[in-house]
């Protein structure tokens, strides 16, 4: 058998995972392996501008096609400056590889130029760290950290290669099976546990259902609309498990948590069966956990065994993949509707539908905007988002309505996730519009990859919804710090000169009358687009559950808000 160099190792590896993009940044170690890039051409490499923006992309290629999302860095600054992204798709579960170079294996440990333990620092933030010290163990290493990454809760892994391992020859020999000892994730439920399930799910006269990312992540939208329509059982999203069912679905009622629906929370707080799949049971989506509904029996099914009881009690937990197991469930529940329960949240909904609806009046609030791009884009667009005001308006207003549609940031609230986010979904998917909706704080964080986009002719449609402040931070210094304003006004760039700059072209909205006409004009573009909103500076995102509070104490306008 021939022997190759590490560096081809890693690419041919790279292969046999079925990657197709990497999004990296080169530097003094990885020389050796971008030297062999051209040999492989079946792997795109799209330099960034930042190493930050290489993970956030990955990321955001993850979410939006399902697949293995790769990014790579140089040793030092280089991997250090990847930490936040890969904290942000471990917190979601998002199917990631981060690789690094390092020092010669010689220099390891002797504070070598640009040696930084990266090795230690991400082993609390992905599922597996390796350390390749052999060229022989490159192949094992990418099969193996492919397999963790994309099976059970799916995850984040990182593998770390010294310079000179790169330059090693070795035998590619691919392991055709992976098997690691201790890991072995389960992916059907337990028949007794379903059976046990099944029964309190009959009995419940008020069931509910909360819909999170695993559904997203495990492609079971439709398991879990065939569950909802035979027990007629509504369904709550958390911010990332939206899209798992399409908004005008009779059994859909939205986003719960800090900013969800007043009638999704008082569900939640009512029902007298919570059915939770693929989700963490976490402080935005469920408030004061002792008090989220202390009454409700709770059935949580989840691939992880440690998310059960970690926040919530779970009376009936079902370990399993959603996608398996909801089948599991649907087939051992009766028939059901529920009609009166469906009735009394539709008559809350009905009766609450003001503090969800765009504000009146002629002046231009982030709502406005958003709904109207939701309208023109539509449910084939791809949408990401910073995190803020703007994203918690675009959960509300942006009709999420299939999923992988939506990209944002939940567990870790990666300001600047937007921007290089879109850039990977624009990989991911060529064939559809992609929108990310950007802060104006958030935006000036990552925005150099406006240079990527150009280099790569992805037309993604930056919309900013620029306030001049940092928005929630001002929201709760106005609400919980009696409008004690420290720091959060921002002085902004002319983002249209910005645009010039790149050779994009730029857009500046200044009236709710030239939003529909200026939303064309950028679908229109064929290169990126830099729209500049600017918007109302004070508005505030309502319903609102204050930081420590249950979700029946939804905050629902202004006038009942707590100073």
């Amino acid at each position: 058998m021939t022997k190759m160099m590490g560096a081809d190792i890693v690419l041919e590896s790279l292969k046999r995972i079925g990657v197709d993009t990497v999004f990296g940044y080169p530097g003094g170690v990885v020389l050796p392996l971008y030297d062999r890039f051209p040999a492989h051409p079946e792997v795109r490499h799209i330099l960034v501008r930042h190493e930050q923006g290489a993970g956030h992309a990955a990321d955001g290629y993850a979410r939006a096609s399902g697949r293995l999302g790769v990014a790579l860095a140089t040793s030092g600054p280089g991997a250090t400056n990847l930490m936040t992204a890969i904290t942000t798709a471990h917190m979601d579960s998002v199917p990631t590889l981060f690789i690094t170079g390092n020092v010669a294996r010689a220099l390891l440990g002797k504070d070598g130029f640009q040696e930084a333990d990266i090795t230690g620092m991400t082993m609390p933030t992905v599922k597996h760290s390796y350390l390749v010290m052999r060229a022989e163990d490159i192949a094992p290493s990418f099969a193996e950290a492919a397999y963790i990454a994309m099976t059970g809760r799916k995850g984040s892994v990182h593998i770390d290669i010294p310079k000179d391992v790169f330059t090693e020859e070795a035998e590619f020999i691919w392991p055709e099976q992976v098997s690691l000892r201790g890991y072995h994730p389960v992916t059907d439920g337990d028949p007794i546990a379903i059976e046990q399930a099944a029964k309190v799910i009959d009995a419940a006269e008020r069931p509910v259902i909360f819909a999170g990312h695993g559904v997203i992540l495990s492609d079971s939208s439709e398991e879990l609309r065939a569950f909802a329509e035979k027990t007629g059982t509504p369904i709550l999203n958390t911010l990332l498990g939206l899209g798992s069912i399409p908004p005008e679905h009779a059994l859909s009622y939205g986003m719960m948590g800090m900013h969800g629906s007043y009638w999704a929370n008082h569900a939640a707080s009512s029902a007298d069966v919570i059915i939770a799949f693929g989700m963490r049971m976490d402080d935005r989506a469920l408030g004061r956990f002792q008090d989220m509904n202390p009454t409700a029996k709770i059935v949580h099914v989840d691939i992880d065994p440690a998310e059960h009881h970690k926040n919530v009690y779970a009376h009936f937990p079902i370990v399993g993949d959603v996608k398996r197991v909801l089948p599991q469930l649907t087939a051992a529940v009766s028939s059901n509707s529920h009609a009166e329960w469906v009735r009394w949240i539709d008559d809350l909904r009905n009766g609450h539908k003001a503090s969800m609806s765009v504000p009146p009046g002629n002046e231009m609030s982030t709502q406005y905007v958003l709904s109207k791009i939701a309208a023109f884009a539509g449910r084939e667009a791809v949408i990401t988002t910073g995190v803020g005001q703007h994203q918690m308006w675009a959960a509300q207003f942006m009709n999420i309505s299939r999923p992988r549609q939506f990209i944002t940031s939940g567990g870790l609230g990666t300001m600047g996730f937007e921007v290089p986010a879109a850039m990977g979904a624009a990989v991911a998917c060529p064939d559809r519009a992609v929108w990310t909706i950007c802060g104006d704080g958030g935006f000036q964080m990552t925005f150099q990859e406006i240079a990527t986009m150009v280099d790569e002719h992805l037309p993604v449609k930056m919309a900013i919804m620029n306030n001049g402040f940092l928005g929630m931070v001002r929201q709760w210094q106005e609400l919980f710090y009696a409008n004690n304003y420290v720091d959060v006004a921002m002085s902004q760039p002319d983002f249209l000169k910005l645009a010039e700059a790149y050779g994009i072209h730029g857009i500046r909205v200044t009236d709710r009358s030239q939003v529909d006409d200026a939303i064309k004009e950028a679908a229109a573009y064929p290169g990126p687009v830099i729209l500049d909103f600017r918007v109302k500076a004070e508005g505030n995102v309502w319903p609102m559950v204050p930081a420590g509070a249950a979700l029946n104490e939804t905050i629902e306008a202004p006038e009942h808000a707590i100073h």
